[in-house]
């Protein structure tokens, strides 16, 4: 609502994160809500002992840090900046508040957490069912989707090999072998960090031949 702005403006701050810095760890009290306005966010949890998993990445606009809403007054989860970003935070308390009067803005949050859920599961279901060239597979081209990519049809975010295997659910070794098996395939392309899809058609039957 355009009559919510000035009270948005008089208690919103921004922070600058590096590239590798934590806006907020797991297990930490929650103290609001974090937009994002440039940069990109990885949301991650701890999976087993010195291993993660990356739930999803946050970009321009998304939101981050509302899994911490509810009973439980900690996240958790963490979330990590990926390269220089730079966020809105909003304190819990007036997030809240707007919640209880700005409808609008309430049903949108609903119906993201809903489309949030429906990921998840889907990704959830992944990991139990599908090998990990399946899940490789369909990684690839759910960044290719949030992301786009670049001038030289690059997917356009930049992800370490380990931070790829987080993603994917699967050890560095298992991802860097399947990357290369794809590569020799002519599904994708490697250069350095960057990828690029070749063969869609393929990755997305790599992706949907075990689902059922």
């Amino acid at each position: 609502m355009k009559e919510w702005s000035p009270a948005i403006e008089a208690n919103r701050v921004n922070y600058k994160f590096k590239k590798g810095e934590l806006l907020f760890t797991e297990g930490e009290e929650v103290k609001g809500i974090y937009f994002v306005y440039s940069g990109t966010v990885k949301v991650h949890k701890k999976w087993s002992e010195g291993k993660e998993l990356i739930l999803r990445f946050a970009n321009n606009g998304a939101i981050v840090g509302h899994r911490g809403l509810g009973d439980d007054k900690y996240y958790p989860i963490s979330a990590t900046a990926l390269e220089p970003t730079t966020v809105c935070f909003i304190p819990i308390g007036f997030f809240t508040s707007s919640l209880k009067v700005n409808h609008d803005f309430t049903l949108s949050l609903l119906n993201f957490f809903a489309a949030e859920l429906r990921e998840s599961e889907k990704r959830w279901r992944n990991m139990a069912h599908m090998s990990v060239k399946g899940r490789l597979a369909y990684a690839l081209l759910s960044l290719k989707n949030k992301f786009g990519v670049s001038k030289e049809g690059y997917i356009d975010i930049i992800l370490s090999r380990q931070d790829l295997a987080s993603y994917v659910g699967a050890t560095y070794e298992t991802v860097f072998r399947t990357l290369s098996e794809l590569s020799n395939e002519n599904i994708i392309n490697l250069s350095g960090k960057h990828i690029s899809i070749l063969d869609e058609k393929t990755l997305v039957s790599l992706s949907t031949a075990e689902e059922d």
